[in-house]
């Protein structure tokens, strides 16, 4: 398959007629044809507005059919083949293997959404039916079900080109929910993105979904990905990125006439709270998977441990001390983008030359786009005084806190702020302690896990990557498993419409087979 540079606006593809942008190699920083057109306002414009147009017929769409296009989504991306997989190692620097295994998220995640619109469950069907003889007052007959918002706006994020990119989690839910999906490809991988929209592309056409279910935009700058969240046209938007750029959406989505939701995944330093006995018995094994998950993927995963929190003493030593010792022998990786890099460079020299900081470890030293691993350490009383430590860097770099007491642990996630994860190390002398944070947890974190590390997301039913604020803009949401088509309905209530008029989710005789409750039961089937 060709890469061409090309806007894909609904069934079009077009060249971009405002400026160009670049694809650079992620270890070198070169550019990587072709040069990609950047789309104009008018672009945005029409993507938006065939969106619209694409959207009461393809809400409407019946659960199979729905179905069967995610399912081709998910083929046509498989089919690009090796060429998918080394253009994206190219534009993104990460390994053969953790982009084969991203491509498996991927399609495993459309497929999961074929599943779920299969089902049906999602759209909460209900009937009352109606009691005309009930006293004092007869019930009319009511019914429900979820509609989509309608056009989703989805930014491609960074560091997961595949899973959460322009087929990734925020696509597939939208798509399943029954919203068109107009996306801003993320500047780091061009190249991957048109790829797969191409393939996107390419099933609307073969499923016979309406023009203007999928688009592809390149934006050069600003303001243009702006202009696409405060089109009117557009009722929600999916972003996975930097808390800057994620309060730059916000507030433009709360500025618009109809302000519009936010689903924005943006910062988090995902504590690790080590408990006495493990430290005391398992310090040094748990220092080096901790390394181990810091270092992944040069430490670019939102989920990367950034806080370690732990009762000062010879076992806190002993784990700073193997910790240290792996951090020393890491080898420097590729970052994603030179500006990834250098945003690392910088806020890895401010902790380094905070006063109140010191410099454990680093890693070892590579080239021009690599970076070196870190790990420094602080006193609970210092960093409690300094929010700024909090700050998270997107990167092999974390902070170990020492506290006195388990008391002192409990004042430093108090002060956190939401987080995706918190990884609690236990052993089963420390059940008490733990269960008695586990209030606390609940309120600053959308996963809580124990003797492990929230690198590894599993894409599944019960999943939850989400938390309270800044972790995500909304804190009731989650991003990865089936729960995230969520984010995109919302109930709307049929009261005494006449059979003809009802959807076929609240139809007598229950058309599309799905669950439904019938006087708050589950309708038997």
């Amino acid at each position: 398959m060709t890469i061409y540079g090309e806007l894909l606006i609904g069934g079009s593809a077009v060249r971009g007629t405002s400026g160009s942008v670049h694809a650079r190699e992620a270890a070198t920083g070169n550019v990587i044809g072709p040069d990609f057109g950047g789309a104009s306002a008018t672009q945005v414009e029409q993507a938006c507005a065939l969106a619209e147009r694409a959207f009461d017929t393809f809400r409407e769409t019946a659960p199979e059919a729905r179905a069967a296009f995610l399912e081709t989504i998910a083929q046509n991306i498989l089919d690009i083949g090796d060429e998918l997989v080394e253009r994206c190692m190219a534009e993104t620097g990460l390994p053969r293997a953790r982009i084969e295994g991203e491509r498996g998220r991927t399609v495993n995640q459309l497929r999961l959404f074929a599943a779920v619109v299969r089902d049906g469950t999602y759209l909460d069907a209900r009937i009352d039916p109606a009691l005309p003889e009930r006293q004092p007052l007869p019930r009319s007959d009511l019914r429900l079900r979820h509609i989509p918002l309608g056009p989703v706006a989805v930014f491609g994020a960074s560091n997961f080109p595949l899973a959460f990119s322009v087929a990734g989690g925020d696509t597939a839910s939208a798509l399943a929910a029954g919203c068109p999906v107009v996306v801003k490809a993320h500047s780091a991988h061009l190249g991957t993105s048109e790829l797969v929209g191409r393939a996107l592309q390419a099933a609307v056409t073969q499923c016979g979904m309406p023009e203007g279910t999928f688009s592809l935009l390149f934006v050069d700058g600003y303001e243009l990905g702006q202009k696409l969240v405060t089109d009117a046209r557009i009722k929600a938007v999916g972003f996975t990125g930097s808390r800057r750029g994620g309060m730059a959406l916000m507030k433009a989505a709360a500025a618009r006439p109809e302000p519009i939701p936010v689903y924005a995944e943006m910062s988090s330093i995902n504590p690790v709270l080590l408990f006495p006995q493990a430290l005391e018995q398992r310090g040094v094994d748990i220092a080096k998977a901790f390394v181990t998950s810091l270092t992944m993927g040069a430490g670019q995963f939102c989920t990367n441990p950034g806080l370690v929190i732990g009762i000062d003493g010879p076992a806190l030593d002993a784990f700073i001390a193997a910790a240290g010792e792996a951090v020393t022998a890491s080898p420097a990786a590729t970052m994603l983008t030179p500006g990834i890099h250098d945003a690392y460079v910088t806020g890895v020299a401010q902790v380094c030359s905070h006063a109140k900081v010191r410099t454990v470890a680093r890693g070892l030293t590579g080239a021009a786009c690599q970076g070196q691993a870190g790990l420094f350490s602080v006193t609970a009383d210092d960093f409690l005084a300094h929010p700024e430590l909090q700050d998270e860097i997107f990167g092999a770099s974390s902070l170990v806190v020492r506290c006195a007491s388990l008391d002192d642990m409990r004042r430093v996630v108090e002060k956190l702020e939401g987080q995706l994860t918190a990884a609690l190390h236990m052993d089963e002398s420390d059940l008490a302690a733990a269960r008695s944070f586990l209030p606390l947890l609940e309120r600053k974190v959308g996963r809580i896990l124990v003797n492990g590390f929230g690198t590894g997301v599993e894409v599944c039913h019960a999943m939850v990557h989400g938390g309270p604020f800044p972790s995500t803009a909304d804190g009731r949401s989650t991003s990865v498993g089936s729960l995230s088509i969520a984010r995109f309905l919302r109930p709307v209530c049929y009261q005494d419409l006449p059979a003809a008029l009802l959807p076929p989710a609240l139809q007598d005789g229950n058309p599309f087979g799905i669950p439904r409750r019938i006087d708050g039961k589950p309708e038997a089937r």
